[in-house]
């Protein structure tokens, strides 16, 4: 029973949650995947290279996008990270903004391979 514990806890989406939101519409599902599988690595490439650049004001509109998009797939964790990046460079806080990024790529590591293998599992 601890194994099935932990492994939910490690588990980004909340497929209950996303298939309620779905009304349990695989193939809207399907769509939704597909078209965040192509637009988040983009977004997440332009937040990285916000950081980078310490570019506040594209780092709170990249963040607040990537926070829309986790949050309508029920990736709660990682949409709570994007919002407190989000925050942090809206604050003008360069000194935070850096360890606010490696907490959100900590939450959204593994992403695209689970929304995947989640999709699919839920097309059985």
């Amino acid at each position: 029973m601890k194994d099935v514990k932990i492994a939910s806890q490690t588990q980004k989406i909340d497929m209950a949650e996303l298939l309620t939101r779905v009304d349990n519409d695989l193939e809207l599902l399907r769509d939704l995947v597909a078209i965040f599988q192509e637009d988040f690595p983009r977004h997440l490439d332009t937040l990285r290279g916000a950081v980078a650049a310490n570019d506040l004001r594209e780092v709170k509109v990249a963040s607040h996008t990537l926070k829309g998009m986790l949050a309508n797939l029920a990736v709660s964790r990682a949409a709570t990270a994007a919002a407190r990046l989000e925050q942090v460079a809206g604050a003008g806080s360069t000194e935070s903004v850096g360890s606010a990024l490696a907490e959100f790529e900590r939450e959204v590591d593994g992403l695209l391979v689970e929304m995947q293998v989640r999709a699919e599992e839920a097309q059985l």
